[in-house]
């Protein structure tokens, strides 16, 4: 036990204050409950100093000896003031319990002694092999223990793993052996480290209330089944998210396209004819022709809907005309705009230069010439660069001039007149290859009913055959019937 007086004698002696920091912290992989402490301390003030010396939060619990009567702990470095091969754990960090998650395997641990309420724990010789455990099964929160003492409780196994975590169900068995199962899966790598401890009850020395424990991973249906539902969990969301992701990246769908009919061809024909409707349309009447709804009954409508279409054309020539000039207009607002700015650019540099003359740049001091220097070599630079752009903006203008530029304005105006006049032309032949579409299309619609009167006559006509061939089969059957009735 460790009093206040050796608290005091350790805090007035800082070359021993590295010894007894790394013992703490080497015992601090066992963090132990605060309600487990027993220390007694008679000098408050002994013991905050100490604990400062310590570099530790002083606080005012009874509890356990932190450390040993003996802190020559192995492998320390006085030089370094650290404990070589033994991670650093301050025990006093809340959430820790009992135990600590296990380290690396490659780090040596080195166990410590246990002591509960109803028993004590005693670690295995340090020179034997750690513990063996069997593979982890998905979902691991269920532990075996075995090799209990034949006294030992419900109540004293609770007390002891109660400190790697919430428990949720003990169930031991007659023999020395139980299963514990705890809330979370993290708490059993906590239970996993108390394997190999030796433990008795009280200070009873019969073999009856002492045993080695042997902890180790254990199969348990309900650790199972909770962890395949949460994959299962886990593949619903997935899949819910690339679900919405899909929708999300899928272009939209195309709207559904009527059935042919007279009154829809009626109103697809007037869609036709609208700006605003013309790109649903011309995709009904596209998706119509290519379905074969096209006969020699519907021939009319369909042509009437793409001659529509056709004379859609001229008024996207007309719209791109006009968006042709509107660009114009623009880069003649623009060259006008670039034009203003570099005048105002040369009216800025002639007065940089002027300041710049010996009559007033003499009056001048020396920070704010070198301040007007810079500024007239800044816009310079600026008028040069607008300058060049400039250029090359005329320079454009000039390559796509034509090699009569210079002709005079009657030429120009006969120019005029004959691209007038190739317009006018053009939409002449456009009307006379309507009219003779529709001429063809009323001389098909005459050829058919010229055939279906054909065929009606014919019908007619052999009906009229018949009747006659059946007339005369009857009077040559009662001419023949006459002579008989003579004899």
């Amino acid at each position: 036990m460790v009093d206040a007086a050796e608290f005091e004698s350790i805090a007035q002696c800082p070359q021993e204050l590295p010894q007894m920091m790394a013992a703490a912290d080497g015992l601090g992989s066992i963090a132990l409950d605060t309600t487990q402490l027993n220390m007694s301390v008679t000098d408050p003030t002994a013991w905050a100093t100490a604990m400062n010396n310590l570099g530790m939060v002083p606080v005012g619990l009874p509890g356990q000896q932190l450390v040993s009567d003996s802190i020559c702990v192995p492998g320390f470095d006085p030089g370094l003031n650290m404990m070589t091969g033994i991670t650093p754990i301050n025990p006093m960090i809340p959430g820790l319990g009992l135990v600590p998650p296990p380290p690396p395997t490659e780090v040596t641990v080195v166990k410590e002694i246990i002591h509960c309420k109803s028993c004590t724990l005693f670690p295995q010789n340090p020179n034997l092999p750690p513990p063996s455990t069997r593979e982890r099964p998905p979902g691991c929160k269920t532990v075996f223990v075995g090799g209990l003492p034949e006294n030992a409780t419900e109540e004293i196994i609770r007390e002891v793993f109660e400190q790697c975590g919430d428990i949720t169900a003990i169930r031991k068995s007659k023999k020395n052996f139980c299963h514990i199962r705890f809330a979370e899966e993290f708490m059993v790598d906590k239970a996993i480290y108390l394997s190999g401890y030796r433990m008795r009850l009280g200070s009873s020395t019969d073999k009856k209330d002492s045993g080695r424990l042997h902890v180790d991973f254990a199969q348990a249906r309900d650790d199972f089944y909770e962890w395949e539902c949460k994959q299962r969990m886990r593949a619903r969301e997935e899949r819910h998210r690339r679900k919405l992701e899909e929708d999300r990246l899928r272009p939209p769908s195309p709207p559904a396209i009527m059935h042919y009919s007279e009154h829809e061809a009626a109103l697809l024909a007037e869609k036709l004819k609208d700006d605003s409707k013309f790109s649903e349309a011309i995709t009904v009447l596209l998706s119509w022709i290519e379905r074969g709804e096209v006969n020699r009954r519907s021939a009319n409508q369909f042509y009437s809907m793409v001659q529509s279409a056709n004379s859609h054309v001229r008024r996207l020539m007309n719209e791109k005309a006009t968006h042709e000039q509107e660009m114009e207009e623009a880069k003649e607002n623009f060259k006008n705009a670039l034009t203003g700015i570099l005048t105002q650019f040369e009216q800025i540099v002639a007065v940089f230069n002027a300041s710049t003359r010996q009559k007033a740049w003499d009056h001048f001091s020396k920070a704010q010439r070198k301040n007007i220097d810079i500024w007239r070599k800044h816009s310079e630079e600026l008028r040069n660069a607008q300058s060049e752009q400039l250029m090359g903006i005329r320079r454009e203008e000039e390559m796509e001039m034509s090699d009569d530029e210079n002709c005079d304005s009657p030429t120009k105006k006969m120019r005029v007149d004959e691209s007038a006049l190739a317009a006018q032309a053009y939409a002449l032949k456009e009307e006379n290859d309507s009219l003779r579409w529709q001429l063809d299309a009323y001389r098909n619609e005459v050829e058919l009913l010229k055939q279906e009167k054909e065929q009606l006559f014919r019908t007619e006509e052999n009906l009229t055959k018949d009747q006659q061939l059946q007339f005369l089969q009857q009077t040559m059957q009662g001419m023949q019937q006459v002579p008989t009735t003579w004899h």
